[in-house]
C-alpha cells in the first residue's frame, strides 16, 4: 500500500481517470521539469507538476473530463508553449480554440504565454480589444501576432 504524504496545499484538485491515471501522470511528469510522482496504489497516484499538488483516481469510466475543467499554463516563451502544444495534443489529443488543447486522456489544458497577461494588464482598451481580436481565430496562440496587434495602430 502506498503512503500518501501530508499535503501543505489546503485545496489539492483531484482528476478522475478511466483506470488509467498512474499512466496519465507519468506523462504529465515527462512534460514538466520540476515534477515528480509522490506516491501511487491501486485506486490513487499524487503527483506534482511545477509545484501543484494534484490526485488521480483510478475511478472507472463514470466521468469523462470535460472542458468544464482546465489546466491553465503560464508559458515563459513561444518555444515553450509550442513544444508542450505539440505534445499535448499527440496521440489523440485534439486543438481548440484560443490556446485551449485536450491531451490524449481527454483533460483540457490552456496555454497562454506570459506575454498576454503583461499586454492585458498594461494595454490600453483599445490595445485590449485588439489583442482579443487577434487571438478569437487562433488555435494554439502565436505571441508574436499578439505582439503585433497590442502595437498596431
Amino acid at each position: 500500500m502506498a503512503s500518501f504524504q501530508h499535503n501543505q496545499n489546503k485545496v489539492t484538485p483531484c482528476l478522475w481517470f478511466n483506470n488509467n491515471a498512474d499512466e496519465a501522470a507519468n506523462y504529465y511528469c515527462s512534460l514538466f521539469n520540476n515534477s515528480k510522482i509522490i506516491s501511487k496504489s491501486n485506486v490513487m497516484v499524487e503527483f506534482e507538476l511545477e509545484g501543484l499538488r494534484i490526485l488521480g483516481l483510478n475511478g472507472g469510466p463514470q466521468f469523462p473530463h470535460t472542458e468544464a475543467f482546465s489546466l491553465i499554463v503560464e508559458c515563459t516563451d513561444q518555444h515553450e508553449l509550442d513544444q508542450l502544444w505539440h505534445s499535448l495534443i499527440a496521440d489523440g489529443g485534439s486543438e481548440g480554440r484560443c490556446g485551449w488543447c485536450k491531451d490524449k486522456f481527454g483533460l483540457s489544458w490552456q496555454l497562454i504565454p506570459s506575454g498576454f497577461y503583461r499586454m492585458m494588464s498594461e494595454g490600453t482598451h483599445i490595445q485590449k480589444q485588439k489583442v482579443m481580436d487577434a487571438l478569437m481565430p487562433m488555435n494554439k496562440i502565436v505571441l508574436e501576432d499578439l505582439e503585433k496587434a497590442f502595437k498596431s495602430d
